[in-house]
Order: C-alpha cells, then structure tokens, then sequence
C-alpha cells in the first residue's frame, strides 16, 4: 500500500509498504480504508519545521475518514462498510490528567502525525476505544472535518457557558471559523469574527457568522462598538496566532472576561500583565478534544447546524501530498481546508 512520510522539513517521501492484514488485527482493532484526509494548520507548521513538538520521520495525516474493511472480534462500535473517522490521540490512561478523564492532556500525549505515526496510508489500524461513527449518508470529506471541528467544540466548551453572552472570535481561517459556528451552536447572544483576509470573511458569513469585520481596516474595539454597542463582549477566542490579536482581546474585552487561546504561536507573544491583572481577565488553555466533542461534532453535521462545504477550498490526489502544502504556503489567505484524496 502506499504511505506519506515526512522525513523532515519539505520532504515528503512516498513508500510502499506492506498492508495490515484483517487476520492480524487485536479484539479491539478496527481495519480503515484510508479515503480523505484533511491536512491540519498544525501539520503546515510540521512541514516547514515550525512546529516544536513534531518527530521526524513521521507518516502524515490525523484528519481523516475511510470506510472499515475489518473488525476484531470484540468490537462492537462499528463493523465492514461503515463509515468512520477517530481520534488521534494516544495516551497513557495511567497518569493524573487521564485518571481524571482529561486524558486529552495526558502526561505521556502522542498525537498521530506529530509523535506518532499518522493515517496517510491507505489502510490503518485503529483501536475501537478512538473509533468515532458517521452516518451512511455523510459525505466522506465532511468526516474527515470531524476532527478539526471537534477542536472548535472543545475551544467552546472551554469557555463556560455561552449563552446569552457576546463573543468575538480573533481569526477566521478554518478553525476560527469553526469555534466561531460552534459557539453560535452553543447559544451565543452575538457573535464577532475578525481577520484581516476578506476572503476568509465572505466564507465566515456563507458559514451562517453574520458579524464580521477585517480589523485590518477596521480597529478592533470600533468593530465591537458597532455590533455590540454598550454590551460590549465577555468571552475571546484568540485563533489567528499573533500578538497583536491576543493583545487586542486582552484590552477591548469586558472586565472580568474570559479569553480562550486556541491558536498555535510560532512566537510566544508579550502580554500585558496590566490587563490581565488590573482586569482580572481569565486567560484560558484548550488542548483538541475528547470523545464527547466529536460525538457532538457528527450530530452537528448531521443536522445541518455546522457548514462546511464553503471551508473546502481544494482537493489534491494522494501523489499531490507535496504540492499540497506548497500550495497552501503559496496562498495563504486564500486556502482554507486541503483535502487529500486516496
């Protein structure tokens, strides 16, 4: 079968290695034909040698869907000719995090390609505890958005509850865009979100995200005047990666505000303790996902309640993995989720 490795840097190389054989698979092994594969904002970074916690050489992809050609005998949560994606995220189910049920912060975490070999081949073996079910009529490149929007429900979560607050979320690439649908999904009174791409705009809004503004033009505390007015807003995301966003929540938020901070920083920014303090701001991690918010994530898609086919902005064959990602660097602000077909 074939497989995608990135040996380091900007090098992808393309094997052919044995399959997994359905006879060989454990009790709670399930065998998935690979069939669409998301590449991640995090997976760019391991690419061009930004990401800090990724071990080369590593098999790519985590974002996926396929169809399951074999069940161990014990499994029970799906069975040949299904339609699946999972979780991937190993851990230890030993440590505190995990003991506690947090195990997306296990103390021992490899997330498959990053720490651990990925599903950027055409069958893979699956433990069934990761194994996420979609229904028969889901198109597979929806399920292979699963996972990144499963981050969004997370992010949401994270923040407490929503309802009747005002939100702005900062950066409107894929997985701001999908934080974004996700706290609307979670009863949001009003929702803000900013970019400095247009583009990356008109998508947020054919996504249902009514309010938007491009802060490139627009500074950020006029944008939140104009749509919340006096309310002003009590809970950030910060998804774009930049200091300047981050900082600009910190100082047009409500006192006493929470701010989630779910972007990747290729930089640590400097924040501003005054704030921070003197506001008495909560300043709040989110790390992927666990099962329930991918179980909430296939419901959502299901009932039409998260959009998105206006994310998928291009597909590339399995032997086009390489000129993927130079694609995406290529257009930045145009690109938004690459699909890989197999």
């Amino acid at each position: 079968m074939r497989q995608a490795v990135l040996l380091e840097p900007e090098h992808i190389e393309f094997r052919e290695v044995p399959a997994p054989k359905a006879e060989g698979l454990g009790p709670h092994e399930v065998l998935v034909n690979i069939k669409r594969i998301g590449i991640c904002g995090s997976e760019i970074h391991s690419y061009f040698g930004q990401h800090p916690a990724t071990f080369y050489p590593v098999v790519q992809g985590h974002e996926y869907a396929g169809i399951v050609t074999a069940a161990g005998a014990d499994v029970t949560v799906c069975k040949p000719g299904d339609k699946v994606t999972a979780r991937p995220q190993l851990v230890c189910g030993e440590c505190a995090p995990c003991r506690r049920g947090q195990y997306n912060v296990c103390e021992h975490l490899r997330v498959q390609a990053f720490q651990a070999d990925g599903a950027a081949q055409d069958y893979f073996v699956v433990d069934d505890d990761r194994i996420v079910l979609l229904p028969d009529d889901m198109p597979l490149d929806y399920g292979a958005m699963v996972e990144p929007a499963a981050v969004g429900a997370h992010a949401a979560a994270r923040a407490g509850d929503l309802r009747g607050k005002n939100v702005v979320v900062s950066g409107a690439g894929t997985i701001g865009n999908l934080v974004a649908q996700a706290v609307i999904s979670a009863g949001a009174k009003k929702v803000l979100i900013t970019d400095v791409s247009d583009l990356r705009l008109d998508i947020a809004r054919q996504c249902g995200i009514h309010y938007t503004a491009n802060v490139s033009m627009t500074p950020l505390k006029d944008a939140v005047k104009e749509v919340f007015g006096d309310e002003g807003f009590q809970v950030g995301f910060e998804v774009a990666g930049v200091e300047s966003s981050i900082r600009s929540l910190m100082e047009t938020i409500e006192k006493g505000g929470t701010i989630v901070v779910v972007a990747v920083f290729a930089k640590d920014p400097a924040l501003s303790m005054f704030y921070l303090g003197e506001h008495e701001l909560n300043l709040v991690g989110t790390m992927m996902y666990r099962h329930e918010d991918f179980v909430c994530t296939v419901r959502n898609i299901a009932s039409g309640s998260l959009k998105l086919e206006p994310l998928i902005s291009n597909r590339f064959s399995f032997d086009q993995y390489d000129k993927a990602y130079k694609y995406i660097a290529r257009n930045r602000t145009a690109s938004m989720k690459v699909m890989i077909e197999l």
